[in-house]
């Protein structure tokens, strides 16, 4: 072997082993940035009060929607959802964190619109939130023209508006009703999300489901025919996903309800539904329990491994039952 062959042989090993060891760092930093950006951020706290102290019915809401909505985009990483490059494209638990916190923004900015901020049905709508709420329902995963951030930042900057002329920054002034019959609007929003959830999360066991989808109405009719039984078992690939989407669900439902617990003050006190609230409260931030498992099991409901799609929907129905007494319990005249 002359002296250009082993030169050239020597070369080669040079720039594979320098291509080995950057292929190697760029997976370590990537690992390192889908850890760090796969931790969902802790719970803040609600905040009631504006300026010297001053308490502005409405306020707790407003302000708690804007954060949630902000936290969505500004978290460490930003918004994934939407993303198309590593290592973001490789995740998935935290876009489904993002759609259970966007789902529940979506439902209070629609009844902060339509109930909230409105005296009676015929009243008009807030200019500010008519422009600001169908921002959040855009594509969330549109990444180019427009992006979906953009969107979001508008529908932000929108409940921004309100909230300034809500505490009497901006003119003309902006108007929030805490009444018993618009707290229930909102409930029912966020009734049909946890039964939803609750059952979606149990079906990780489920195998099939009698089906009742006309019980009750003899009357009752559907557009298809109707199996005697349902096949609801989820895929064993998407157990992971519907479980972030229901952690991401109850962090936003934890600040929504905590702002509630303020600015509906005076009607819970007259329905003595405080507790209710409480209750609920504490059922959602049990269901924010850290995850000490690498991986989301899904072990039988007897089994030796923990299922934690179970122990999630636990805590939900726990939640949802509390829901729907504080509802019945606002009905009450």
């Amino acid at each position: 072997m002359n002296n250009e062959t082993a030169t050239s042989i020597l070369k080669g090993h040079r720039w594979r082993n320098v291509s080995l060891i950057t292929l190697g760092v760029i997976l370590l930093v990537w690992t390192i940035l889908a850890i760090y950006w796969s931790r969902t951020p802790k719970v803040f706290w609600v905040n009631e009060y504006v300026d010297n102290n001053r308490h502005v019915v409405g306020y707790a809401t407003t302000d708690t929607l804007v954060r949630v909505a902000d936290t969505l985009l500004e978290k460490p990483g930003g918004y994934l959802s939407n993303d198309r490059f590593p290592p973001s494209v490789f995740l998935d638990n935290m876009p489904n964190w993002e759609f259970g916190v966007l789902q529940q923004v979506r439902d209070l900015s629609r009844v902060l619109r339509n109930d909230y901020s409105r005296s009676q049905s015929q009243s008009r709508e807030d200019p500010d939130l008519a422009e600001a709420e169908p921002n959040f329902f855009f594509d969330n995963n549109s990444w180019i023209l427009p992006r979906t951030e953009s969107r979001y930042r508008e529908g932000i900057r929108g409940i921004e508006r309100y909230r300034g002329r809500l505490i009497g920054l901006e003119q003309p002034d902006a108007e929030f009703f805490a009444r018993a019959d618009n707290l229930r609007e909102w409930l029912a929003q966020v009734e049909k999300r946890l039964g939803s959830l609750t059952r979606r999360l149990g079906d990780s066991v489920a195998t099939d489901r009698i089906n009742e989808n006309l019980a009750g109405d003899r009357a009752a009719e559907a557009a298809q025919p109707q199996p005697d039984r349902l096949r609801v078992k989820t895929p064993w690939y998407e157990v992971d996903d519907i479980f972030f989407e229901a952690r991401g669900t109850a962090w936003a439902l934890v600040h929504f309800f905590r702002a509630a617990e303020l600015d509906f003050a005076q009607v819970l006190a007259d329905k003595n539904a405080e507790a209710s609230v409480r209750q609920i409260i504490r059922e959602l931030e049990a269901s924010l329990t850290p995850l000490r498992s690498p991986i989301i099991l899904n072990g039988g409901g007897y089994g030796l491994f923990a299922n934690h799609s179970l122990v999630m929907a636990n805590y939900l129905a726990r939640a949802n039952a509390a829901v729907i007494n504080l509802r019945e319990l606002l009905d009450q005249g």
